[in-house]
């Protein structure tokens, strides 16, 4: 079985949230915008963008502006997007990733830094905490009537590597290639798929006391609410 983190569970309610205040919804699309940039405006051509796609409508993107970020990627709107990693620590000692997509460089590292130090934290080199985090597909299942017979469909599923429980669903850890393949079989299985995307997992997670835990759940969601930022990794327990 995978391990489940805190984090886990605050960021699906977090983007619960996030999406009824809109603020979701920018930060995918400029997300949209370059990953068709990079591979092509087809989802059903570009991996990434289809994944992207896919997690829009989970949130309920309005269809406009998911076709808005994806005109953006044809023309001259969006100006030059690229995508960054911040790697560093927080209270305790916690690795911590940072995924963004930005149009100004210097000034996302500066607010990045500033969150780091504001939450007893520090922004470290290239490669401090990356080799700390593995890649990995994961797909939410919803339990359906039973959890239990939900689990055991799924291990008969060719690429399921292992499960967990979480909130109202189960998390299904797939080789980060496999993630439509294994996603298809699940719902010819009969079986509801929530979500699918390519996340990073940490190798060792590390428990930490409550009081080092809080601060660094408190600086962990304050590096996602920052405009840039697609996506925060933790190894957390």
């Amino acid at each position: 079985m995978s391990g489940h983190s805190k984090w886990s569970t605050i960021k699906r309610q977090k983007g619960v949230n996030d999406a009824k205040k809109g603020l979701i919804f920018s930060k995918l699309a400029r997300a949209i915008t370059l990953a068709a940039k990079q591979g092509g405006a087809d989802p059903d051509a570009n991996f990434k963008l289809r994944l992207i796609v896919d997690k829009g409508r989970a949130v309920n993107m309005p269809k406009e502006n998911i076709d808005r970020a994806l005109r953006s990627a044809q023309g001259k709107l969006a100006g030059e997007l690229y995508e960054v990693t911040y790697e560093g620590y927080g209270p305790g000692g916690v690795a911590i990733l940072v995924e963004a997509t930005t149009d100004n460089k210097n000034r996302t590292a500066q607010e990045i830094k500033n969150i780091f130090e504001k939450g007893e934290g520090s922004l470290g080199t290239p490669g401090s905490v990356s080799y700390q985090f593995e890649s990995k597909g994961l797909i939410l299942v919803n339990k359906g009537t039973s959890a239990d017979e939900t689990m055991l469909a799924l291990m008969e599923i060719e690429g399921v590597e292992n499960m967990d429980e979480a909130g109202d669903g189960i998390e299904v850890m797939v080789r980060p290639n496999e993630v439509f393949l294994t996603k298809e079989k699940i719902e010819q299985a009969g079986m509801q798929v929530a979500s699918a995307e390519v996340t990073m997992r940490p190798r060792t997670p590390i428990s930490l006391s409550e009081d080092k835990e809080n601060k660094a759940l408190k600086l962990i969601e304050n590096l996602d609410d920052q405009e840039d930022v697609q996506k925060v990794y933790v190894n957390l327990a």
